[in-house]
């Protein structure tokens, strides 16, 4: 109850005569007390609401996100093994040294139990140089379309460009069994246009970030994009269980349908911005336009600087370096299962279970990395360019001399295995280092300079898969696969070298555009903020 507010005790319900205090000694009614109506309470369900942050949800949206989008990409890398007639190995007498690493008794044993490598159970008689093709159209289109979704995501902004690039990809997986079995060109075609439409998911998520997550928090949040490494690790094993229980068609039924529930929770919960945000707390807007202003706006606001970010050396040198980084990481990921199979011999299940492992383990070790990286900048013991250089490094040198090694490792299982692990799971240093430095240099045109970054990287997951099926076209043996991890590291340690030149986390002077420093023309000039070494960014 306001002050001034008499009680009528005949009624027992206050009036509001707080502007005319006379009115309550007229009517006979007792003095004013002062008593105040309490503010409407928040049910449980808004009290839970506004305990989470609405960059939380956008952390759970964009982990899940990459999550289905790679299962859906990835299926086929495993599916495609149980749909074709695999060849018997080749027999070389060329050395003493064993070129498979199961008995030859294998091959043509009936034991339904052991791991035979070569079971003629496919359904299609299609070539290498067909089967190449089905797995590498997706990343042919994938990379053709990464420059359009940068523009796309300027155009219309990263809700409606990556929710529909989902649903796309999501459709085409349904439809994948029934186009296998009309002809491999309409399998082809699906798979082209997933890759068109995932090549617009990755600019479309780094844009958001620019204008949703402060400086301070971007490593933490970069461990979301790696619910693709968990998308990859949960595919590989679940499509060795449907595959071997309910047959490969299963496979792109379930991958589909988690695309297309996933569209339906993005759609209710995401926003382009956090002014657009309805659930939002003041607190966290005011928040996020404090940390975030002056650096990044609403990317559909302003003009890409093309010719700048094509003239860029640090953008050069994020593309190149990371080049290196997808080779390594493509030659597990696609000619990984045919390894284990024609040289290691596994069954289809345990080849599941073995190349999805660790990139299960990946997914934590990529927070662990993105933390790790905080700290060493938070508490000034490293510049931020430094550790995003000790990151790539990690991320490529140590993989790719792990992949060479696997390969002189031969039949000591053990060794190979352990090798294999830790190397994809260094992989997801890169997150802390190169892939983080994107945010770093253009916060305002992450989603084009991601998408100039991955044109250039991201060739390399059709050229890898491409060379290794050259080299093994005709000839499986350990050998071969001794040169496709040599070249792999060979890739990745050279790559890395201009990253190590040229690779800095200074905010470039073209993220700042005419029209994007006239719309705050009170700001104050750049300055280096000292919580956060090696970032420019306006004193707040």
């Amino acid at each position: 109850m306001a002050k001034g507010d008499c009680i009528d005790e005949n009624v027992g319900a206050p009036e509001a005569s707080w502007q005319n205090p006379d009115i309550c000694k007229e009517r006979g009614m007792e003095e004013p007390v002062i008593k105040r109506v309490p503010p409407a309470q928040k049910g449980h369900l808004e009290k839970m609401r506004d305990a989470v942050a609405a960059r939380v949800i956008l952390y759970f949206l964009s982990f899940t996100g990459f999550l289905v989008s790679f299962m859906m990409r990835t299926d086929i890398n495993l599916a495609i093994v149980a749909m074709v007639k695999m060849p018997p190995p080749v027999t070389k007498n060329v050395t003493e040294e064993p070129q498979y690493c199961f008995a030859a008794s294998d091959i043509s044993s009936d034991n339904s139990t052991s791991e035979v490598p070569y079971q003629d159970d496919g359904e299609f008689d299609w070539d290498p140089s067909i089967q190449s093709t089905i797995l590498g159209s997706f990343y042919w289109c994938y990379v053709l379309s990464q420059l359009a979704g940068g523009v796309l995501v300027q155009r219309f902004g990263t809700k409606i460009v990556f929710g529909l690039s989902q649903m796309a990809t999501a459709i085409s997986s349904l439809l994948i069994p029934y186009a296998a079995g009309f002809h491999f060109g309409a399998l082809i075609l699906l798979r082209s246009i997933q890759g068109v439409a995932s090549g617009f998911t990755w600019p479309a998520m780094y844009a958001m970030i620019g204008v949703w997550i402060p400086p301070a928090e971007r490593s933490r949040f970069m461990s979301s994009f790696q619910g693709f490494t968990i998308g990859i690790g949960l595919s590989y094993p679940i499509c060795g269980f449907i595959i071997a229980h309910y047959g490969w068609r299963v496979v792109f039924y379930v991958t589909g349908s988690l695309g297309l529930s996933w569209c339906i929770l993005w759609w209710f919960l995401a926003f382009d911005t956090p002014q657009e945000h309805p659930r939002i707390t003041k607190q966290e807007l005011a928040y996020i336009q404090k940390c975030t202003r002056n650096i990044a706006v609403d990317s559909k606001s302003v003009t890409v600087p093309y010719w700048s970010i094509l003239t860029s050396l640090p953008a050069w040198a994020i593309g190149v370096t990371t080049f290196g980084r997808i080779w390594v990481h493509y030659t597990f990921m696609i000619p990984g299962p045919l390894y284990m199979k024609t040289v290691l011999g596994f069954s289809i299940q345990k080849n599941g279970l073995l190349n999805g492992a660790p990139f299960l383990l990946s997914y934590f070790s990529s927070v662990i990395f993105c933390y790790i990286a905080d700290i060493l900048v938070t508490r000034n013991w490293f510049s931020l360019t430094a550790v995003r250089k000790i990151f790539t490094a990690l991320s490529q040198v140590v993989p790719g001399f792990l992949l060479l090694s696997i390969g002189y490792f031969g039949c000591e299982i053990s060794a190979v295995l352990v090798a294999w692990f830790v190397a994809v799971i260094f992989v997801t240093a890169a997150y802390a280092g190169a892939m983080a430095n994107i945010v770093d240099i253009a916060p305002n045109f992450a989603g084009p300079v991601l998408a100039f970054a991955q044109t250039i990287h991201m060739s390399a997951s059709f050229i890898a898969p491409l060379v290794a099926g050259f080299i093994l076209k005709n000839d499986t043996t350990l050998e071969q696969w001794r040169k496709v991890f040599g070249i792999s590291s060979v890739v990745a340690v050279a790559t890395y070298i201009m990253y190590q030149v040229f690779g800095t986390s200074e905010v470039q002077s073209w993220n700042y555009s005419r029209n994007i420093t006239s719309q705050e023309p009170e700001h104050e000039p750049l300055k280096r903020d000292k919580s956060s070494p090696g970032t420019d960014v306006t004193d707040v």
